[in-house]
């Protein structure tokens, strides 16, 4: 069956664009399977920093974030010196304690919270947004986001090809995603997937027509993707130039040809942005008395990019390193170039996008973070990628090769998880040589046990130490 037209760059709608009702529940599944691997912890500066808009909004009424940092800190959740000097010592323009985080996942969180609290109450525990049911409550919350995410990047991939659910699932345990909702949930990234996900999904299936109600939903879907993590912004400009596309081929149209008023459209695309995008500028204004992020975060910037090359292609630090299965997408995405130009040349452009944005930070090889988690974002964009990768394989490349080829890459993404988490390589940087060597030699051996081991005696992994 085929699933493009040749003369548009827009594909036709699918006759069953949703996932059937056996994959949907495979997925549902999978998922409520999985909530015992979530780790219920805070334990990372940026964590902290997420969550302390939630619990500080939600109980104390305001952006004041020094009880939540001196209550992290004394409780030995970070408690190091250059915590102390940058969240316990520096403070903004008007003199509070710094935060370099958004508030965006705070709200996304906020339903899990309130879970949370119930459950506090419930139990006794003390019900002051600090304790073990908050914790657990906006890890679980994490966990379902990246659920979300998954779900709507096979949504995306079966519109445009017709399957996705595979693809998902190997984005799914392939990527740093696994990490980021399972291992460190309190990131925020798995959030950010989700609201990137939702993003991706509205514009596929709204840009067929380029309604003013798709365009709405589209504007509102932007603006909490950038709500959510200010960055992702950027990925806005991928279906900006699709509709730019779509309103030049309806105004060089004749008048009897054309449809809709791709002005009004765009205005109300463009006001849904705001409306959705605006509560970001309220929130630093609140804690940093200037509609951005504090002076200090703005140094990090260096918008010519300086480091787009090396965010990617790094051996040390780079995205293709620590996630070859990102590789694999871009294949796939070129491949997608000759069926669909249209959606493939939106989805490169967005990947390069998160390179620009990602290059341009300061601090842009996220060391003593596991891989570069700033293209978590671009999930659905990987699960598209892979996606075309398969359809491609079944018709030329011998299926087997690609089985291989994922294969490889979903165990690198598990091995080097595991050397993370068991303090077995150095947290600042790969060395590509060791890491392979545990991972395709030793790690094959210990897998089950450290498996169990995860399951059961957690803790006693995150307290090895280095070696």
């Amino acid at each position: 069956m085929t699933y493009f037209n040749p003369g548009t760059s827009c594909p036709d709608p699918l006759p069953y664009p949703m996932l059937s009702r056996r994959e949907a529940l495979a997925l549902c599944l999978i998922f409520i399977v999985s909530l015992p691997a979530v780790t219920t912890r805070l334990y990372a500066s940026d964590e902290i920093e997420y969550f302390s808009w939630l619990r500080s909004i939600a109980f104390d009424r305001d952006v004041d974030f020094q009880n939540e940092y001196q209550y992290f800190y004394d409780a030995g959740v970070s408690r190091d010196p250059g915590f102390h000097e940058t969240f316990l010592e520096r403070t903004n323009e008007v003199g509070r304690r710094v935060n370099y985080a958004t508030p965006g996942p705070g709200l996304l969180w906020s339903p899990f919270y309130l879970i949370g609290h119930v459950v506090a109450i419930a139990t006794g525990a003390p019900a002051d947004g600090l304790s073990r049911p908050y914790i657990a409550a906006i890890a679980y919350g994490s966990a379902f986001y990246g659920f979300l995410a998954v779900l709507l990047s096979a949504l995306v991939a079966r519109r445009v090809l017709g399957h996705g659910l595979a693809a998902s699932v190997i984005v799914a345990i392939g990527t740093p995603l696994l990490f980021y909702t399972y291992i460190a949930p309190g990131f925020g990234h798995a959030a950010s997937a989700f609201s990137v996900s939702l993003f991706v999904w509205i514009w596929i299936h709204v840009r067929s027509r380029w309604s003013v109600p798709g365009a709405i939903a589209l504007g509102l879907s932007g603006g909490l993707m950038g709500f959510v993590r200010e960055q992702d912004v950027f990925l806005v400009i991928g279906p900006a130039v699709d509709f730019l596309g779509h309103a030049w081929r309806s105004l060089s149209a004749s008048r009897a040809e054309r449809t809709g008023n791709p002005l009004g459209t765009a205005v109300a695309g463009a006001v849904a942005f705001l409306v959705a995008f605006a509560p970001l500028f309220v929130g630093y204004y609140a804690l940093n008395g200037q509609l951005g992020a504090t002076d200090t975060a703005a140094r990090k910037m260096d918008w010519s990019a300086p480091h787009a090359f090396s965010v990617l292609f790094d051996l040390e630090h780079g995205l293709f390193a620590w996630t070859p299965l990102a590789i694999v997408a871009l294949v796939g995405l070129v491949f997608l170039w000759r069926r669909d130009r249209g959606i493939a040349g939106v989805a490169l452009l967005m990947f390069a996008a998160q390179a620009y944005s990602s290059g341009s930070v300061d601090s842009w090889t996220v060391a003593g973070s596991f891989g570069q988690r700033r293209f978590i974002a671009i999930t659905p964009l990987i699960v598209l990628g892979v996606a075309a990768l398969l359809t491609y394989a079944r018709a030329v490349w011998p299926r087997r090769a690609a089985i291989v080829v994922i294969g490889l890459c979903i165990w690198w993404n598990l091995g080097l998880m595991a050397q993370f988490g068991l303090n077995r390589m150095d947290r600042q940087k790969l060395t590509l040589a060791d890491n392979a060597r545990i991972t395709f030699i030793e790690l094959p051996l210990e897998a089950p046990a450290l498996a169990w081991r995860y399951l059961t005696d957690r803790e006693s992994l995150y307290k090895l130490p280095r070696k």
